[in-house]
């Protein structure tokens, strides 16, 4: 197969035409023919003025370009869409498959021998991982890394999981507007993604574990000098990559690479979200992504990161105390250390080479855990009959079992009109349900799992209370939360069936969530459902092919005709 400028030729009916027509606008960029013989490797811009997390990326580009050339291969960095969470309407989940289809065409429409993915914040690297999977070429991820941490009246602060208790506070009526204006501008002090173990940290620790990226590439800092080593050392393998031609994203994601990091997922104390998107990787390499495989890796592998919001601590804390490597170290006996990585060593490479810091406290061992089991537990039960998630060492214990009575918001916008209401009639005891955010429901299965508690129970102290839906939350957000119930109420689910007043009961230990209601009642209640009618904005375009090709949560909210097998259940 034909690499570098002669790889993938633009059809014209003449071969030798269609390269040199190639030649001569790439010359208009001053490229030398001594440049335009070597392999390619293409770097993706996903910087943009909407994208501060992304602030950096420009550096990164010009530190990968210097790898690159030092190790005899030709850089070329094209765009691709760049999602950040808070800017992206309605939801940045609504834009990932855009961005994974985006980016995967790119890489297929123009010529490269291997390929850099440089995301962060909050849909790209999943987006860019599903592509390069895909796409089929060699490929190596960089994170653009998280922030530093912030200060605030001698407390150290993180965006996002401290924007959230903050808020909660200033909603109780104990920080007022004033105050919350200062620290809205303490909470994201540098460029970067969020410095606790939110959706991008997360996913960031799972590339590593999958062998897709360099040791440190996670947890360096954004404006720290080791991420820029980070990207030099990333050009100089995408080269050798190009030159080798391989290996593949696909000989990496393995069952056996998938399974490692769904432990690392579990120890971290990881985003909820991390496990959607690992689904939608699977299903691109034609793999299944086995609930009961996360669920029992959840009981046998501790929280050891002590970092927020299951912990204490931030990133760079994280990254000083050895990272994803020194974390593999203390997990290694449920992990496949056989598998390959990306660089062309073994995980067991990765982990032999792990740094031990004396002293350090953010990476626990087995004998001194955050939480004696993982970050997620699975739950079936008649709400959930394809499953849902709880991030349990993040939520209250006393909660982890409960029953209470259902008070129901029917959408985002219901929630937001009721919520605050002083005569709404609602208890601590009581569980908050919200449906019709799903991925079609909502659509996109925006972030809002995490219910607001309602502000007469904040103002008396309530900080907690068991919440449902079949919506995400932020992987930096915290509480007693019940997500991603497939399916979903917009398509039929149980969860549509829930009416204020129905008793539910939450069995964390027993992985369990079930509506207390006979089954000839909620027969009865189906007889009178309705499907809601598409919105007006859906009737055409990108908005019409997300609701008609996107899947459950449990299959990674991708495209059906995306998947490996577009053809299967």
């Amino acid at each position: 197969m034909a690499g570098g400028l002669k790889k993938g030729l633009t059809s014209y009916g003449d071969q030798a035409f269609s390269l040199f027509l190639r030649k001569v606008f790439i010359k208009a960029a001053g490229y030398s023919d001594d440049a335009l013989d070597r392999p390619i490797v293409g770097i993706t811009d996903t910087a943009s003025d909407f994208n501060p997390c992304h602030g950096n990326a420009p550096q990164l580009i010009e530190a990968v370009r210097r790898g690159v050339m030092l190790a005899g291969a030709l850089p070329m960095s094209f765009p691709t869409i760049s999602i950040h969470e808070s800017f992206a309407h309605p939801t940045s989940m609504v834009l990932r498959n855009l961005m994974a289809m985006d980016t995967e065409e790119m890489i297929r429409a123009q010529p490269m021998d291997a390929v850099v993915l440089i995301g962060g914040c909050d849909k790209t690297m999943p987006a860019q991982m599903m592509a390069a999977v895909s796409a089929g070429i060699p490929a190596i991820m960089l994170p653009v890394g998280p922030m530093v941490v912030g200060h605030h009246r001698g407390e150290v602060l993180g965006a996002c999981t401290d924007c959230r208790r903050l808020w909660g506070e200033h909603r109780g009526g104990r920080i007022d507007a004033a105050e919350m204006e200062v620290i809205a501008g303490r909470l994201a002090p540098s460029v970067g993604t969020c410095m606790v173990m939110g959706t991008a940290s997360t996913v960031g620790s799972m590339v590593e574990a999958l062998g897709l990226a360099l040791p440190g590439a996670a947890s360096a800092p954004a404006v720290h000098a080791d991420r820029l080593r980070i990207a030099e050392a990333t050009g100089r393998v995408a080269a050798d990559l190009a030159r080798r031609g391989g290996p593949s994203p696909s000989e990496l994601v393995t069952p056996a690479s998938i399974a490692n990091a769904m432990a690392v997922l579990q120890a971290t104390g990881g985003s909820t979200n991390g496990l959607v998107h690992l689904a939608a990787l699977a299903g691109r390499a034609g793999l299944p992504l086995a609930y009961a495989l996360f669920d029992r890796l959840g009981r046998d592998v501790p929280v050891l990161v002590d970092l927020k919001p299951s912990g204490q601590h931030y990133m760079e804390h994280f990254h000083h105390a050895g990272g994803v490597p020194r974390l593999m170290r203390e997990i290694a006996d449920a992990l496949d250390l056989t598998a390959p990585t990306v660089d062309g060593r073994t995980l067991a490479d990765v982990v032999a080479e792990a740094e031990d810091v004396p002293g350090q406290t953010v990476i626990r061992s087995r004998a001194n855990p955050v939480s004696p089991e993982g970050s997620m537990a699975v739950l079936s039960g008649n709400l959930a009959p394809r499953g849902a998630v709880i991030k349990q060492s993040a939520a209250t214990k006393g909660l982890l079992q409960h029953t209470g009575r259902a008070v129901v918001f029917d959408s985002v916008d219901d929630m937001a009109a009721r919520i605050d209401a002083p005569d709404l009639d609602v208890t601590a005891d009581d569980v908050l349900v919200l449906r019709n955010t799903g991925p079609v429901g909502a659509p996109g299965m925006p972030e809002a799992g995490y219910l607001p508690i309602p502000r007469k129970l904040a103002q008396q102290g309530v900080k907690d209370m068991v919440r449902i839906s079949d919506a995400r939350m932020s992987g930096t957000a915290f509480g007693t939360i019940v997500l991603h119930i497939a399916p979903e109420a917009a398509v039929g689910g149980p969860l549509a069936l829930v009416r204020t007043g129905d008793m539910i009961r939450l069995d964390t230990q027993g992985r369990r969530i079930d509506l207390l209601v006979d089954d000839a009642e909620l027969a009865r209640r189906r007889e009178h459902w309705t499907a809601p009618p598409a919105r007006p904005g859906e009737k055409r375009g990108y908005a019409r092919l997300y609701r008609e090709q996107v899947l459950q949560a449990d299959q990674g909210c991708d495209f059906r005709v995306l998947r490996a097998d577009p053809d299967a259940d």
